[in-house]
């Protein structure tokens, strides 16, 4: 297994995919660099006092803004790393006659799949401990953010779970549809998921009907069900800010499209570790099966 773990870096490290999201995450950290300085001048020093409560939740206010801009899109380079790595690994494969020289050694089908999978969420998970270190570094610069170790490591552990989940997702479509088909399959997926978070959003905005809304918090609900990396990320940016106790100082409604309408409960992340770990071992089972 380890062996598959390792070529599957090396192959990683050779794929356009991922040198081509490296130099878009440092366009990308530029531009938030430029974002988050712009907001942070907002607040000039000689508008509060540095020792006053007002000039904390006014950091605080700037901090979550920029960060959950930096998130937002964040977290689609993540999910899209987590798919186009791993969109094609059984179905593309086999395409390619690669599996019919690796598998006939004498390495078990399921230590194959796990290599790979291992070998996928440990580079995403890399890039996410990147990706994550840097947005904090850059918003600190300009405004307040959380130093809590444990509160970060919660943030870090639901920011990141979004590969495992994905690249799960991604191995159990590649074994029944081809490469082209499954990365299709998986963008559409990703997407409806992201739609129903942005359905929830609007929908806490209050503009629709007792009626329409109730129709709209289903059809969200159930997108969220569906794919739940979106929702996901809602909870880690709720963990991130300690939405539950800052909320008895200062209204977090006010904060437009960042505002904290819901928090997913725990029960939804029991129901995200069940998503992932079904996944995974409906995947190994299928290629076990899986007529090569």
């Amino acid at each position: 297994m380890n062996s598959i773990i390792a070529m599957t870096w090396k192959e990683m490290m050779r794929k356009r995919v991922l040198s081509l999201t490296l130099i878009m995450t440092a366009v990308f950290l530029i531009g938030f660099w430029y974002v988050a300085k712009t907001i942070g001048s907002d607040m000039a020093s000689d508008r509060f006092d540095p020792s006053s409560m007002e000039y904390v939740l006014e950091q605080f206010r700037n901090g979550t803004i920029i960060l959950s801009l930096g998130f937002f899109f964040g977290t689609f380079v993540v999910a899209f790393l987590s798919i186009f790595s791993s969109f094609s690994t059984v179905g593309g494969e086999a395409e390619l006659g690669v599996l019919q020289a690796l598998l006939p050694r004498p390495i078990s089908r399921w230590k194959w799949y796990m290599g790979r999978w291992i070998g996928y969420v440990s580079l995403g998970v890399a890039y996410c401990a990147i990706l994550f270190t840097a947005l904090l570094v850059i918003t600190d610069m300009y405004a307040g953010v959380p130093k809590d170790a444990v509160l970060l490591l919660k943030a870090f552990a639901l920011f990141a779970w979004v590969v495992p989940m994905l690249v799960s997702v991604a191995m159990l479509g590649s074994c029944f549809f081809p490469a082209f088909g499954n990365g299709v399959f998986m963008i559409t997926l990703y997407g409806a998921g992201w739609l129903g978070g942005m359905i929830d959003k609007v929908t806490a905005v209050g503009l629709f009907s007792e009626e329409s809304q109730q129709s709209l918090n289903m059809v969200s609900g159930i997108m969220s069900l569906v794919m739940p990396a979106d929702t996901l990320q809602r909870r880690m940016l709720a963990e991130l800010f300690s939405v539950r106790e800052i909320q008895n100082f200062m209204d977090l409604n006010d904060l437009g499209p960042f505002s904290f309408s819901t928090i997913p409960s725990n029960s939804f992340l029991v129901y995200c570790a069940l998503y992932t770990i079904l996944a995974l071992v409906l995947g190994i089972r299928a290629f076990q099966r899986k007529d090569l």
